[in-house]
């Protein structure tokens, strides 16, 4: 028998660590080949991570809620095959097993166990696991800091605990220390913390999606200067023309043809136009993306949004960006978006027009610098420009919303992007075949 190291797969460029979020399978169970063992959770998506082999789980490296970085070892299956491309542990016991290459064991984050793998982060004598080593990277703590810390491990070692506790600490000393302008944010930050319930009320926990987005959100408000445009289109050569040729396209294509690719393409041939628009921001510089990929923001059963990415989106044609379109939806509303789905989008659009609204103020999508609402589309009384004179008629018309950041984009690149998706859409040709 031998032993196969399940590792945390890679999951899309961007991604560098998942949270545990279930085990499938306990200790002792028996694994069929491509069984889920565990569910993983990212940023963004959920999933499932399957094993190579055929086995039982006999060891487990990391619980429930622990983060999990890209590559490490999660799990060891005991297995009856010998595959020299995997990475295998020999189980023999005799000397000249021991003579063999050895090969590293998982290293195990720091959960008050003694036989924690350690690494070392300072020119002192300390040594700190790494999951603190992990909490200490994203919580911008100077390691100079952690020498004052008194660890409650094994020879004054610094665990998960105590790196929490000093973090929660530091953060009600800074409240105390704030100066007399931000006092109002610290009372807001007690009173809710501290927010009375009365008998009657219920507490809902917020679902781990909605930790997520609610902490994305604020971050982006943090970190962009939100700005708004708005443009009036007129849409009614799209409206007949989809209504026209929808029931064919369906019968020919076997997708149902709505109006969300066709703006998914105008907001494509803008980005080529003004490919500012399509940029991130790193310190004090600007990254100009080559390719364009367009997140569309979903909305779940549980009130929550999801925003698959539509990948390289100005290479496409109507019927493929209708597949596209089709496919994430329905992927994102059953719960079986892959992680690269959810990846290196570099523009946002979402659509509030479905609830009702006929504008909003969207909170952009970080690292990206803008985001586009479509509202409702309504029949509207219009003036109509002719070259006998102008008439009154009935229009289809929506509001276009666009939330850009004031550090990059401007007001006059902000509203020529969203003029150039005007443009677009009004000068569509009734006429157009797919």
């Amino acid at each position: 028998m031998s032993k196969f190291e399940l590792k945390l797969p890679k999951m899309g460029e961007s991604v560098a660590e998942a949270t545990i979020t279930s085990w499938l399978k306990e200790i002792g169970d028996q694994i069929e080949m491509d069984e889920a063992v565990l569910e993983i959770a990212t940023d963004k998506v959920d999933t499932e991570v399957p094993c190579e082999f055929e086995g039982v789980l006999i060891e487990k490296f990391f619980e429930v809620d622990d983060i999990v970085q890209v590559g490490q070892t999660i799990a060891i299956i005991e297995v009856s095959v010998d595959d020299s491309s995997k990475k295998i542990i020999n189980n023999s016991q005799d000397s000249s097993a021991k003579e063999e290459e050895e090969i590293d064991l998982p290293p195990t984050f720091d959960l008050n166990i003694n036989t924690v793998s350690e690494i070392k982060l300072s020119d002192s004598e300390r040594f700190y696991s790494p999951l603190v080593r992990n909490i200490i990277k994203k919580e911008g703590i100077d390691y100079k800091e952690l020498e004052q810390i008194k660890g409650s491990g094994k020879d004054n070692r610094i665990n998960k605990n105590d790196i929490l506790k000093y973090i929660e600490s530091k953060k009600t000393s800074n409240e105390a220390e704030l100066t007399p302008i931000n006092i109002i944010s610290a009372v807001n930050i007690k009173t809710n913390s501290n927010l009375p319930i009365n008998s009657n009320d219920e507490v809902i926990e917020m679902s781990r999606m909605g930790k997520l987005v609610s902490k994305h959100m604020v971050d982006s408000v943090k970190t962009s200067a939100h700005v708004q445009s708005f443009i009036e289109v007129d849409v009614t050569k799209v409206w007949n023309w989809r209504n026209k040729v929808k029931y064919d396209f369906e019968k020919r294509e076997g997708e149902k043809l709505t109006l969300t690719p066709i703006f998914m393409q105008a907001v494509s041939v803008a980005l080529r136009t003004y490919p500012l628009m399509n940029v991130s921001v790193r310190n004090d510089t600007i990254i100009l993306k080559k390719n364009i990929n367009i997140g569309m923001a979903t909305s779940l059963a549980d009130g929550n949004l999801i925003v698959p990415v539509i990948k390289n989106a100005d290479r496409l044609n109507l019927v493929g960006m209708t597949k596209s379109v089709n496919e994430l939806a329905n992927k994102a509303r059953s719960g079986i978006l892959n992680p690269d789905d959810v990846q290196d989008g570099t523009y946002t659009v979402t659509n509030v027009g479905v609830f009702g609204s006929i504008m909003g103020t969207p909170i952009i999508n970080q690292p990206q610098v803008g985001i586009l609402a479509l509202g409702a589309i309504r029949k509207m009384p219009s003036v109509i420009e002719t070259s006998e004179g102008d008439f009154i008629g009935i229009r289809n018309k929506m509001f276009l919303s666009h939330s850009y950041d004031h550090r990059v984009v401007n007001g006059g690149l902000g509203s020529q992007f969203i003029k150039c998706i005007k443009e677009y859409l009004e000068s569509w040709d009734v006429n157009t075949e797919i």
